[in-house]
């Protein structure tokens, strides 16, 4: 089974900043793209970020220039470097491997970021 450990949400005031972070084995890690997704309140999940094996990123549009995902390879860790947050950023943050040899993605259990205004 695979396991993915969100930490670092919590309660931000608007113009904030955030770091969350993901934890997984090593097996998982090293081998599969890694991303960050959303579901703001009352709508569907949405992608934030990704980044391959190679360290190739991909961003939503409404996140490019504040947000940077990066990978920490001794550490087996995801992280999501949250900068100049808005309100419209709040919801709930999921951390997600894409299992290539299964086809199929995992998913940790989720971290609240608030953002007041």
């Amino acid at each position: 089974q695979v396991q993915l450990v969100e930490s670092g949400g919590g309660l931000v005031q608007a113009g904030g900043s955030l770091n969350l972070s993901c934890a997984t084995s090593r097996s998982i890690f090293a081998v599969n793209s890694m991303g960050w997704y959303r579901q703001p309140p009352g709508k569907e999940r949405e992608l934030v970020a990704t980044i391959n094996v190679g360290g190739i990123t991909n961003y939503a549009d409404s996140v490019k220039g504040r947000f940077s995902i990066s990978r920490e390879n001794a550490q087996n860790k995801v992280h999501l470097q949250m900068n100049n947050l808005k309100p419209e950023d709040t919801g709930v943050y999921f951390c997600s491997a894409y299992i290539v040899i299964k086809g199929v993605r995992a998913w940790g259990q989720g971290t609240q970021v608030t953002v007041s205004s």
